[in-house]
């Protein structure tokens, strides 16, 4: 059933969004307005100004929201520059499930255009979409083009405002990719007096309170051809934003004079504005909105949104295990410290460890080499070794960027027969894109060029012809750079092309190699998600334990990048079937100090929170590194865990920039585990935990079980409705709640 009908100056449309058990709503329609009775959310339109109320269930409110195009020649017109307002309502059957979608047109004799607002919901689920689509009136009308689109803004022209209730509210901002070490930042509200926070997080972005962990999560589940951007500014009062703007056509360069997370290089990395769409018709990004007690189970939802979307990726059987030579040998492998003969001792020694091998078949991954040492050949060869070993072959390789000395764009490139300055992209002055600039950098490449795709079929073939099993693609945020030339003219803009990219990658892997190959990806936007099993959380981890750490480089510790995990955790059984912490070290990442075993005990703990697959990147040719790998990565219970890693819950998430960050995670089941840990160098963490928050049986006594011992350290009696878990500076402590009355 439609209906179209003109609103009153003040309409209520209230969305039904029960939880799973129920479902039931009540729809009354007259000339004057539209209710639906709902639970989780009402959204309020007033006819006259053509603004957008939402009220959820948990006490955040967003009030005078506008949706709005900047198009190429008329500017920005928003949905609140109409006089009419009018709506219609269909029942939605999709992947998503059955519901209703609610559109509201604004229009009037003013604009040859209308602009049309969609609020979507299904039946079960907490949440809503939305979406904005401007259309010209007729057929002959004046083509729309927009870079900068948006179906839901607070701005303070309208006297929008954003509440989340509570005394502890945080903004989460979140980088474009993983690249550069740049942390996820949790955003508070500043002192009286001082400059109010601003900034722009990509993709997604959660609203809540950290104490109560009650919020908004509000993020694009569509990622074929714009960067999404949320640009935010808290306001004077705590718990108000009066700026929130979710659009279509982020386009933000490195600012070097900027820290790294507010501006240096949490954006997009471009030099050219985002391109544009053009048509009759453009519309925004889809943009899920959901608000809830638990923010993790609305990031689930969030991320189970986006695979039901664009699909995901599967894996059977035991998690890949695998060893990493980046850690050893370091950048191309120049220096020969792990030429064959030292690769073969070190596939001999993990072949020793019978429970890190006891799951899945190890894999041997030589990565970021120089193929005049590892040839085809020689890879071959230790692909063959390696098997006796009952191992595999990895291997790696660039898709989306070259690189070289700079200015040295001569030649073709490699597995085709175009000359590589015409495969680049190009910035505003016609000039190759340096994505990674130096002496010696990385050249972006066009995706859409076919001798990417040539490229690409070349280095397929050789992971082919050695065996491999496991791929690693890396520096893939080269190819959604945005771009003055692109090959193909109907691909107009970065995430467009990089979609198109990492579609055609994922078609010759299974095409040329077979479908059983695991893909990982290292440096990478989070989305498009649905062409990989798994992606770094954070950038190289080399796992000591802070970045303030003498001697140390000042990036790359497990407090870093646990930090921002602890807000990440969601992504695993969601988007990706597993999560990539990178690999642990046994001694020394390269030429870095030794590490402490306190050090490599929180790095495998972090691992295992995050739901990583393990990986090692240690030189166990060192006596000291190969004694502990029996310690950590040959523990029966360790490799137990590890053969179906899952992500913990955050309990307590990082807060702020201090590297004394204390966490905590938990994840239920049959057997609960149960993690802390304390980056503080002088104080204790302790945390009083109770059975309810970790959905303990009231009627049982617990024996808590050390991970790593599987020795009894303390217990829960039945009488007792909670406890206390403490651990040292410095440390990590890691439990199984283990019931022992049935």
């Amino acid at each position: 059933m439609k209906k179209k009908i003109l609103l009153s100056p003040l309409v209520v449309i209230a969305l039904m969004l029960f939880g799973q058990q129920s479902y039931a709503q009540k729809i009354f329609t007259t000339v004057s307005k539209l209710s639906v009775t709902a639970q989780q959310v009402t959204i309020t339109l007033d006819a006259h100004t053509g603004m957008v109320n939402y009220l959820f269930a948990n006490g955040i409110r967003i009030d005078n929201t506008v949706a709005y195009i900047n198009d190429l020649k008329a500017g920005i017109v928003s949905t609140a520059d109409f006089s009419k307002h009018t709506y219609t309502n269909k029942a939605v059957h999709d992947n998503m499930g059955n519901g209703m979608q609610f559109t509201v047109t604004h229009s009037d004799d003013k604009h040859p255009f209308v602009l049309e607002q969609r609020f979507t919901y299904y039946k079960d689920h907490p949440y809503i979409l939305i979406s904005l689509t401007a259309k010209n009136k007729g057929a002959k009308g004046a083509v729309l083009e927009t870079r900068d689109i948006s179906p839901i803004a607070v701005l303070p022209q309208y006297k929008g405002k954003l509440f989340i209730p509570g005394t502890a509210p945080r903004i989460l901002d979140v980088p474009f990719d993983n690249d550069d070490w740049t942390s996820t930042l949790e955003r508070s509200w500043p002192k009286a007096g001082a400059p109010k926070s601003s900034g722009i997080t990509y993709e997604f972005a959660a609203i809540y309170d950290m104490l109560k962990n009650s919020g908004l999560v509000i993020g694009s589940v569509k990622h074929d051809f714009w960067k999404t951007g949320l640009a935010y500014q808290t306001a004077a009062e705590l718990g108000y934003v009066d700026s929130l703007k979710v659009f279509g056509g982020a386009s933000t360069p490195d600012d070097p004079k900027l820290k790294p997370a507010y501006g240096g290089n949490d954006g997009t990395h471009d030099l050219v504005k985002h391109g544009t769409m053009i048509g009759q018709s453009v519309s925004s990004p889809t943009i899920f909105l959901c608000a809830m007690d638990d923010l993790h189970e609305a990031f689930v939802q969030y991320g189970q949104v986006n695979s039901t979307i664009n699909g995901k990726q599967t894996w059977q059987g035991y998690a890949p295990v695998y060893w990493n030579s980046f850690g050893v040998e370091g950048v191309l492998g120049y220096e020969g410290v792990m030429m064959p003969p030292a690769v073969e001792k070190t596939s001999d020694f993990l072949h020793t460890l019978t429970n890190f091998s006891s799951y899945s078949k190890p894999v041997m991954s030589i990565d970021s080499y120089d193929q005049t040492i590892y040839s085809t050949e020689v890879l071959a060869n230790l692909g063959k070794y390696f098997a006796k070993n009952n191992q595999q072959m990895g291997f790696y390789f660039i898709p989306f960027a070259k690189w070289s000395w700079k200015d040295d764009i001569k030649g073709t490139l490699p597995g085709s027969n175009y000359e590589l300055k015409d495969v680049l992209l190009h910035d505003n002055d016609g000039k190759p894109i340096m994505y990674k600039d130096g002496k010696w950098g990385a050249y972006a490449m066009d995706p859409t060029h076919p001798a990417i795709r040539l490229y690409i079929i070349e280095q397929l073939k050789k992971a082919k012809a050695i065996n491999a099993k496991f791929l690693k693609i890396d520096f893939l945020t080269g190819g959604a750079l945005e771009s003055t030339i692109r090959y193909n003219k109907n691909i107009r803009t970065g995430m467009q092309a990089y979609d198109y990219g990492m579609k055609t990658l994922r078609f010759l892997v299974d095409s040329i190699m077979g479908k059983d190959i695991f893909i990982t990806q290292a440096i990478s936007p989070m989305f498009p998600h649905q062409y990989a099993h798994t992606r770094f959380i954070s950038t190289d981890v080399y796992s000591h334990l802070r970045d303030d750490q003498q001697g140390f480089p000042h990036y790359g510790s497990t407090e870093a990048s646990l930090a921002t995990g602890s807000h990440m955790g969601w992504m695993q059984g969601t988007l990706f079937p597993y999560t990539n912490l990178d690999v642990s070290i046994m001694k020394s990442f390269q030429k870095n100090p030794d590490l402490s075993e306190q050090e490599i005990k929180v790095r495998i703990y972090a691992m295992m929170v995050m739901g990583s697959i393990l990986g090692d990147g240690s030189d166990f040719r060192q006596s000291l590194a190969a004694s502990r790998a029996q310690q950590f990565l040959n523990n029966k219970q360790i490799a137990a865990f590890f053969s179906n890693p899952k992500a913990f819950i955050p309990l307590k998430a990082a807060d702020g920039e201090t590297f004394d960050q204390q966490l905590s995670f938990y994840l239920p089941g049959n057997t609960t585990m149960l993690a802390l840990f304390n980056f503080d160098k002088q104080k204790n963490f302790e945390q009083v935990l109770t059975r309810k928050t970790l959905h303990l049986d009231p009627h049982k006594d617990y024996q808590f079980k050390d991970i790593l011992s599987d020795n009894v350290v303390g217990e829960l009696k039945k009488d007792a409705p909670d406890f206390k878990l403490s651990a040292g500076p410095t440390g990590a402590v890691m439990i199984k709640l283990v019931p022992i009355n049935e």
